[in-house]
Formats: structure tokens, C-alpha cells, sequence
């Protein structure tokens, strides 16, 4: 009976030490989760600085502060608004799959949960600011942070929740279908490059972009460093724009992020062959928006996807934005940064792409379909309700800048100071003070 006694004993305390043992390592694994998807979000908001040095190299000098106070303040009303609003409609509650009802100003959560928000709060604040560069050089401060107001607190969440939600209950109309859309091709960058598309119908082109009888007139940024720099910086912030995505540390992030470095590199080699092709010069603005429409390309389908097909869906996008920035220019259609063809027409072909490579599944044409009714959705919701924004901004307190102010440069007329004061100073002079 005493043996038997202190066997009993034993076998409580070892169970007992193996349920503590578990709970240790179970937290231990949330706690991992919780430090990669801060790591991830740095990663991601690093990614605005990217965008502001490349938009305002490709920029003319005298307009550099006001694309960079967009990007910055992009990020800080953006992130405020996604918290009040954007963050409910787009992961609250959702039943009927069309937009969250609850979770609104989101509080009393858990630290996983808190990390989860900061993370989504980053790709809001990305898909805001593509429409940033496309609008450059001939809009109004405040006119523009009115737009992005709306794109934080509607426009990119209301989508987003058709794709991605609910986090808490029910699940997107999109994603019942079986949509791939892996880390947003479609939801972050094509709805971005659809708002911006519709801004820059809205602006209508710099002056003396194109002259009245068509002659297309190159406009070039001031620092092509900066824009070098800026490409570099999206490239490793896309690391955790996409690693991130898996919201755990997985050993999944292994091929997610080699598949997304892959196809950045082949779609600058993708942009530089088919300039070539064209007998045209490489230009290096135009390799660094390959290497973009690459990673933009890769997002959706990065986790699905074997490096092979990685490497030919970032080789196409080059091909892609390449195509595309030549057929905006054919429409007359002014975008300074080359948004709408990096982020809209890549992001429509690698969420294509994530159906057709699927690994196990290649070239299911039902889920090609899917993926077709997503992209057709993403453009239904996000180019007419932008149009109509920026129409509606345009009439009642004026989107585009005023002629003199756009030849004098934004960085003046809007912000009172320049970017580069040692060789503006006749500017700072000219009517003005500051």
C-alpha cells in the first residue's frame, strides 16, 4: 500500500510538472510570436521611409519637402485613423462578409492582439501612401491629407475585410471563395494603385508634361540616388512585409522570404530586358520599379508558391510595369513615380500569378477565376469610390495647387521652406516670406 501510495504521488507530480512544462513552452511560443510580428511591423513602417526618398528623388527639388511631409504625416494620421475606424470594418466581427461591425477603437485586448493591430496599422499606412508619389508635385497639402484620411478609414479596410476578415468572427465574402491573396498584392497595393489612378485622372498632368499636341515631355526626378537608397529600403522592409504576414514565428518564413527576394531580382531583370528589347536606354528609375512590381507581384502568392515560379512571376512583373508605364503615357495619364503600373497592374498580375502557381495545384483555372473575381473587386470598390473622393475634395476645397505654386514648387507654396536652401535662395525671395 506504501508503494503503491508513493507511485500515486509520483505520477501526480510528473503530470503535473510536464502541465507546467507544456504552459511554459506554449507561452514561450506566443511570446516568439508576439517579437516577430513587432519586428516585422518595424520592418514594414521602415518601408515609408522608402517610399518618401524615392518619390522625392523622382521629384523635381522644389517639391521634395512636400512629398516627404506626405509620406511622414501618411503614417501618423493614417495610423490614428486605422485605430479609430479602420481596423473595425476591415477585422472586426463579420458576419454578413461584406465589412466588421465591432472592434472599433480596439482596447482591453491581448499583447498578441495588440501586435497584431500594430502590424495591420503598417499595411494601411502602405497601401495610403502609393498614391502619394502617383499625385506628386501639383497637390494640395491638405487636400491630399483629406484623401488619405478616408483610404485609412474606408476605402482600403472595407476591401481588406472581403479578402482578410473577420480576425475575430466570421470570415470575407472573398475569402469563403478560397481567394489567395497571401500578403496583399491586391489588397494593399492594387487598391492603392487604383486611389492613386483615380487621383491622377482627377489632377489631371504637370504642366508642360504633355503639350497640346500630344509630345510627351520627361520631366526628371532631382536625386536618383535617393531613389536607389529608397528601393533598397522597400526591398528590406518587404522582408517583413511578407515574412510578417505568417503573424508567428513559422518556419514557413524561410521560403516566403526567399521567394520574395527572388522575384525582386528578377523583376529588375525582367524591366531591364524588355528595354532593351525596345532598343531604349536603361534607365535606373525604371530597373528599381521592376525590382517594386516584383515584390509587389510576389506578396500574393510568396507563401504558395515554389522559388521557380517566384522568379518567373517577378521576371513578368517587370515586363508589366515597364508595359504599363508606357501605356499611361499614351493616355496622357501623369504619374510621376510610376505608382499605378508598380502597385495596380503588378499587384493585378501576381494575385493571377498565386493562382496559376499554386504549389500542388498548378494552373487550377477555377482558382484563376477566384482570383479574377478578386481583382475585378478590388477595382469595382477601390478606382470608382477614389474617383468620386477626389472629385468631391476637388469641388469643394480644391485638389490641385495653383499654377504659379506648381511652377514656384510645392515645398514654398504649401510648407513655407525649401529643400535645399544654399541653392534656392532666389526663391526664398521671390515674393514670399518664410
Amino acid at each position: 500500500m506504501k508503494g503503491n501510495g508513493r507511485s500515486g504521488v509520483i505520477l501526480v507530480l510528473l503530470t503535473f510538472a510536464s502541465s507546467v512544462q507544456a504552459e511554459t513552452i506554449a507561452e514561450l511560443a506566443r511570446a516568439t510570436d508576439v517579437v516577430w510580428m513587432i519586428t516585422a511591423a518595424a520592418l514594414v513602417f521602415f518601408m515609408q521611409a522608402g517610399f518618401a526618398l524615392l518619390e522625392s528623388g523622382m521629384s523635381r527639388a522644389k517639391n521634395a519637402i512636400n512629398v516627404v511631409m506626405k509620406n511622414y504625416t501618411d503614417a501618423c494620421v493614417g495610423s490614428i485613423v486605422f485605430w479609430l475606424v479602420g481596423f473595425g470594418l476591415m477585422f472586426g466581427s463579420n458576419p454578413s462578409g461584406w465589412y466588421g461591425i465591432d472592434h472599433f477603437l480596439p482596447h482591453t485586448l491581448t499583447s498578441y492582439d495588440y501586435a497584431f493591430i500594430l502590424f495591420q496599422t503598417m499595411f494601411a499606412a502602405t497601401a495610403v501612401t502609393i498614391a502619394s508619389g502617383a499625385m506628386a508635385e501639383r497637390t494640395h497639402f491638405h487636400a491630399y491629407l483629406i484623401g488619405a484620411i478616408i483610404t485609412t478609414a474606408i476605402i482600403y479596410p472595407v476591401f481588406g475585410s472581403w479578402a482578410w476578415g473577420s480576425y475575430f468572427d466570421g470570415k470575407g465574402w472573398l475569402a469563403k471563395m478560397g481567394f489567395i491573396d497571401f500578403a496583399g498584392s491586391t489588397v494593399v497595393h492594387s487598391v492603392g494603385g487604383w486611389i492613386a489612378l483615380a487621383g491622377v485622372i482627377i489632377l489631371g498632368p504637370r504642366l508642360g508634361r504633355f503639350s497640346s499636341e500630344g509630345l510627351k515631355r520627361g520631366i526628371p526626378g532631382h536625386n536618383l540616388t535617393l531613389v536607389a537608397l529608397g528601393g533598397f529600403i522597400l526591398w528590406l522592409g518587404w522582408f517583413g512585409f511578407n515574412g510578417g504576414s505568417t503573424i508567428k514565428a513559422s518556419v514557413d518564413i524561410g521560403l516566403i522570404v526567399l521567394n520574395t527576394h527572388l522575384a525582386a531580382a528578377a523583376g529588375a531583370v525582367g524591366a531591364m530586358l524588355i528595354i532593351k528589347l525596345q532598343r531604349q536606354a536603361i534607365t535606373v528609375s525604371m530597373v528599381i520599379n521592376g525590382s517594386i512590381a516584383g515584390l509587389v507581384s510576389i506578396t500574393a502568392g510568396c507563401a504558395t508558391m515554389d522559388p521557380q515560379f517566384a522568379i518567373v512571376t517577378g521576371l513578368l512583373a517587370g515586363f508589366v510595369v515597364v508595359t504599363g508605364s508606357r501605356l499611361m503615357e499614351s493616355f496622357a495619364i501623369d504619374d510621376v513615380v510610376d505608382a499605378v503600373s508598380v502597385h495596380a497592374f503588378a499587384g493585378v498580375w501576381g494575385t493571377l500569378a498565386a493562382g496559376l502557381f499554386k504549389s500542388g495545384d498548378l494552373y487550377n483555372m477555377e482558382q484563376v477565376i477566384v482570383q479574377l473575381i478578386g481583382v475585378a473587386a478590388a477595382f469595382a470598390w477601390a478606382f470608382p469610390t477614389a474617383l468620386v473622393m477626389y472629385w468631391v475634395i476637388d469641388k469643394v476645397i480644391g485638389l490641385r495647387a495653383d499654377a504659379i505654386d506648381e511652377q514656384r514648387g510645392l515645398d514654398f507654396s504649401e510648407h513655407d521652406e525649401v529643400g535645399y536652401p544654399e541653392f534656392q535662395k532666389d526663391l526664398l525671395h521671390s515674393g514670399k516670406q518664410i
